[in-house]
C-alpha cells in the first residue's frame, strides 16, 4: 500500500473514508462515480492499511449501496482489463466464492448439462477463505474438471470441454488481498459483493447465487447500473449458484437495463433438506452416469439449469426454462465427462 501524504498534508484517499465517517447526520453514502475513484485507487495500491480497513468496515456497518457496487465493479472491471489480456467468448459467467458445506456443489452437473447444450461457461472464484467449506477448484479438480492456470489458459479449455474455472488470484490478486483480510477484520467486506459482479469475459448472461437476501436488491440495481445484458441474481444455497429446490426462489433479472422480480415455484415437494452427511464428490458422477440416483441432487441440478437458462436469455419464464432444463436432463450423455 501506497504512503502517500504527510502529516500535514492530506492523503487523497481520506476524502473517501470521510464521507462514509462523518457522523449520523453529515456520513452519506458515496456516489456511483465517488465510489469508483476509490476502487481504483486500492487496485492501483494507493492506500494506506489503516484507510483500506476503515474504509472497508465503515462500509460494512452501513452496507453498501447499489450505487457503490456499481462503481467500484467498474473500477474493478477497468484494472484487470489494463493489466490482463481477457480475451474469450463466454455465454454464462458463474461465480463462485462462498463454497459448499452443507450440500455438495451439485451445480457443477448443472454447468457440464449446459456445456452439452453447446453453452461456454466460465467459473471464477476464490477458496480457502473459510474453512471447512468445499471450494468449487477443489472440486473440479477432485472429479476431473479443468481449472485455468491463468486467463490465457481459458480459451482452450472452452474450445476442449466448454467450461473451466479461473482463480481469481490469477486476474484480480487485489481482490485476493481483499479477501484475505476477513480473519483480520472479523467480518465480510464489499469485496464478497464486488467479485461476483466482475464477470471478466463480458459474457452474454451471469448467473450470481447470493446467501444473504438483504444484498438480493443491492446486486440486482447495481446490475441494472452496470448495463450488464443479462444477469439473474438469487438466494443460492450456501451462498453459491445453485437451486434450492425444495422452497419458492425470488428471481432478480436483469435483461438490457430492464429489471423484473418473480417468484418461481419448489422444484421438489420436499421443503426441508437438511445438511447431507456424505459430501463424497464421487457421487456427483454416479448421479450423472445414471449407476445411483439423488432425488435432491437431481432436483437441484434441473432447477439451477432452469435459472442459466433465463440468465443467459435462451428461455423467457420459469416453466418453459424447467421444461428444457428436464428434455436435457434426459437426454444427457452420461458417457461424457470434461477431462481436465
Amino acid at each position: 500500500m501506497s504512503d502517500t501524504g504527510s502529516p500535514t498534508t492530506e492523503h487523497p484517499f481520506a476524502q473517501y473514508v470521510k464521507i462514509l465517517a462523518r457522523g449520523r447526520t453529515k456520513s452519506r453514502p458515496l456516489t456511483q462515480d465517488e465510489a469508483r475513484d476509490a476502487m481504483a485507487m486500492i487496485m492501483r495500491g494507493e492506500v494506506l492499511p489503516e484507510q483500506l480497513g476503515a474504509f472497508l468496515m465503515l462500509l460494512r456497518f452501513k452496507e453498501e449501496t447499489a450505487e457503490e457496487v456499481a462503481g467500484f465493479v467498474e473500477a474493478v472491471r477497468t484494472h484487470i482489463h489494463a493489466a490482463v489480456p481477457l480475451q474469450a467468448a463466454v455465454d454464462l459467467d458463474w461465480p463462485s466464492y462462498a463454497g459448499k458445506k452443507r450440500q455438495l456443489p451439485w451445480f457443477l452437473l448443472s454447468a457440464l448439462l449446459l456445456v452439452q447444450d453447446g453453452a461456454r461457461i466460465v467459473l471464477h472464484g476464490a477458496s480457502g477463505h473459510t474453512p471447512g467449506r468445499i471450494y468449487t477448484d477443489d472440486a473440479m479438480r477432485a472429479i476431473g474438471f479443468p481449472v485455468a492456470g491463468k486467463p490465457a489458459d481459458v480459451e482452450g479449455h472452452l474450445q476442449h470441454t466448454g467450461l473451466t474455472y479461473l482463480p481469481l488470484d490469477t486476474f484480480a490478486p487485489e481482490l485476493t488481498d481483499l479477501f484475505a483480510l476477513r480473519p483480520v477484520l472479523g467480518l465480510r467486506s464489499p469485496v464478497h459483493t464486488i467479485a461476483r459482479m466482475i464477470n471478466p469475459f463480458g459474457a452474454v448472461g451471469s448467473i450470481q447465487g447470493i446467501f444473504h437476501p438483504g444484498f438480493l436488491g443491492t446486486h440486482h440495481l447495481a446490475a441494472n447500473l452496470l448495463g450488464d445484458s443479462h444477469t439473474v441474481v438469487f438466494r443460492g444455497e450456501g451462498g453459491e449458484g445453485e437451486r434450492r429446490p425444495g422452497k419458492p426462489v425470488e428471481i432478480y433479472s436483469v435483461h438490457h437495463e430492464v429489471a423484473t422480480r418473480e417468484t418461481w415455484s419448489p422444484v421438489m415437494d420436499e421443503a426441508r433438506a437438511p445438511a447431507d452427511q456424505d459430501l463424497s464428490l464421487d457421487r456427483l458422477r454416479s448421479l450423472w452416469d445414471g449407476t445411483a440416483t439423488d432425488d435432491y441432487g437431481e432436483a437441484a441440478v434441473i432447477g439451477t439449469v432452469a435459472i442459466a437458462l433465463v440468465a443467459m436469455a435462451r428461455a423467457a419464464h420459469e416453466e418453459a426454462a424447467l421444461a428444457v432444463a428436464r428434455r436435457m436432463w434426459q437426454a444427457r450423455d452420461k458417457t461424457a465427462w470434461p477431462a481436465a
